[in-house]
């Protein structure tokens, strides 16, 4: 058996990640912070044939990560894939803006909740043959790409959002250094502009093309890459197939 957690699960990006990772033969852990949304999530995909499991998880709360890190431990030993895929997006729309209250809530969820949530299940993960960790960070968060004048992110001066995926992108490269004669490989995925709660669904790219990213880093061969940041490049780039991005 072959397990796969995924954090936000239960709609957008992440929905379609499980349900794509299921399609694959994973069992997938549905992970969400709404027992009810998450729980549906799951049934839908169980009606769909996958094997999918719901798992209550709030990255934020310490207690939650400890009970969803035990459960995962009790009932299936080890995990084979960890898909850090919650996050949020809110502050202000020009850095100058920006206040401290929004900072700290951005980046409890798509910061520091993934470095508690991968600290909690990294034993398990070393426990499989050879796991793959998927954070799911942005272009917005390269700081190449952000100062590419020419580039359609140069408009962007919001600070919060932006500055916790360039976070992210470093916390990918640090445990992707740290687990570099391991077989475990860590990238980041970039998803692209979909069209998710996340940003009004103004996106142009479906949430399934979006998750096509994180699965192909989930499911990489002995000869894949590590701490790369990866995946859409038609909007910072205007490439059609997808690629390393710079950081």
């Amino acid at each position: 058996m072959t397990t796969a957690l995924v954090t936000g699960a239960n709609k957008g990006i992440g929905y379609e990640t499980a349900r794509l990772l299921g399609e694959r033969g994973f069992t997938v852990l549905v992970c969400a912070r709404d027992e009810a949304a998450g729980g549906a999530a799951a049934q839908r995909l169980r009606d769909g044939g996958a094997a999918a499991v719901f798992v209550q998880l709030d990255v934020t709360d310490p207690e939650s990560v400890a009970r969803a890190t035990k459960r995962v431990e009790d009932e299936y030993g080890s995990l084979d894939v960890l898909v850090n895929n919650a996050g949020i997006a809110k502050g202000e729309w020009i850095a100058s803006a920006s206040t401290v209250a929004s900072m700290r809530e951005v980046y409890e969820t798509n910061v520091v909740g993934i470095v508690a949530l991968t600290n909690a299940l990294l034993p398990l993960l070393r426990r499989a043959p050879a796991a793959r960790i998927v954070n799911v960070s942005s272009e917005v968060g390269s700081v190449a790409t952000q100062l590419r004048r020419e580039g359609p992110l140069w408009r962007m001066t919001g600070l919060a959002y932006p500055a916790s995926k360039a976070a992210l992108n470093m916390v990918t490269v640090m445990y992707a250094k740290e687990l570099w004669d391991t077989p475990i490989k860590v990238n980041a995925a970039n998803p692209g502009y979909c069209a998710t709660d996340l940003n009004g669904n103004s996106g142009y790219r479906t949430p399934e093309q979006g998750a096509l990213v994180s699965v192909h880093l989930a499911t990489l061969g002995e000869d894949g890459p590590t701490g790369v940041l990866w995946g859409d490049l038609s909007m910072s780039h205007g490439d059609t197939e997808d690629g390393v991005l710079p950081w």
